[in-house]
């Protein structure tokens, strides 16, 4: 087992070695739930689509076993939802052509406090095996604390790597809400116009969530035919709406 989480999920779209699969990826997101990823990593996943020398990778660090659930899904118990949302995940690694998908397994409460240093271990681990040109991360200023619990153990292993490892950027996302309280000289822009059919097709496979009323399925592809603003905390992290 690559990782420390007894139900970590290892998933190659094209089924290529997971070595090489790993070494491919350019632009990496690592994100706290599944369809987090498709939101808040959408710039990377559009550069990377059909390219043979771009390719996306993507990384769910909790179990989703607490989402909210309605309709089908009311009466699923936490560990038939973990399963729902695990394949879910997947189908959108598969429909975005993505390099690998990992999907560490852990609760929430283990990126908070409980096992803070696996799961920095593991995105360390993952670091290294990708070496990404670039990567998408939740911000700091995120109002969703496990959000900003995983963005703490991403920045615990990139300042683990040695600083010529590092990636070139790292941006900071936005998935639910909109970074206008900031400065323009804040927020870079990122084009996410070139597959404007892709982002519906993507979240479309979260059905879990669509069908308890949350319909981000159509907000977001309202937006994909638009720049999206990105924060700047530092010179070195940046953040995406």
């Amino acid at each position: 087992m690559l990782f420390r989480h007894s139900k970590a999920d290892l998933f190659v779209p094209d089924q290529t070695d997971p070595a090489q699969a790993f070494a491919r990826v350019t632009h990496l997101g690592i994100v706290s739930h599944q369809d987090d990823l498709e939101i808040a990593a959408y710039h990377g996943i559009t550069e990377c689509f059909r390219r043979e020398e771009k390719w996306f990778g993507g990384v769910v660090v909790t179990n989703g076993s607490g989402s909210p659930r309605k309709g089908p899904y009311a009466h699923y118990t936490d560990e038939e939802m973990l399963e729902v949302r695990k394949h879910e995940q997947r189908k959108a690694a598969f429909v975005g052509e993505y390099s690998v998908m990992v999907q560490l397994g852990y609760p929430s409460e283990d990126v908070k406090s409980g096992r803070r240093e696996d799961v920095s271990d593991d995105l360390l681990r993952i670091l290294k095996l990708t070496q990404p040109q670039f990567v998408y991360l939740h911000n700091p200023a995120d109002r969703h604390d496990t959000h900003v619990a995983t963005f703490l153990r991403c920045l615990e292993a990139l300042r683990s790597l040695p600083k010529e490892a590092r990636p070139q950027r790292v941006y900071g996302c936005e998935v639910w809400r909109k970074l206008d309280w900031l400065l323009s000289e804040d927020k870079v822009m990122l084009w996410v116009d070139q597959y404007p059919h892709l982002i519906g097709a993507l979240l479309a496979v979260f059905d879990s969530q669509i069908s308890g009323g949350k319909r981000y399925d159509l907000a977001e592809e309202g937006c994909a035919a638009r720049m999206r603003p990105t924060l700047t905390p530092t010179r070195r992290t940046r953040q995406t709406r």
